[in-house]
């Protein structure tokens, strides 16, 4: 077992679009059980669970293009741009 993180320990980078779609997984194998519980036929469950995996991960696929062509622009600029650099008319 690992003592405490010291301060000076760099922590990876968190992954937004993955927490993202790890909770859109979760949904698409909770609401058709709930369904089910619910007395839902199981043809329309699965019909929902296909539903909602097909609408994830076409959304996951959006999201890591959309970081992606974010972080190339961000390169292609020298980085974000604060206030300060902004210039005023």
């Amino acid at each position: 077992m690992s003592g405490p993180r010291s301060s000076g320990d760099p922590r990876p980078a968190p992954d937004p679009v993955g927490e993202v779609i790890r909770w859109a997984a979760f949904s698409c194998v909770v609401v058709p059980v709930v369904l089910l519980w619910y007395g839902t036929a199981l043809a329309g469950a699965v019909g929902t669970a296909l539903g909602l995996t097909a609408v994830t991960a076409v959304c996951g696929l959006l999201l890591r293009r959309s970081e992606r062509c974010a972080a190339r622009c961000a390169a292609q600029r020298g980085g974000r741009h604060t206030r300060a650099q902004t210039p005023v008319d």
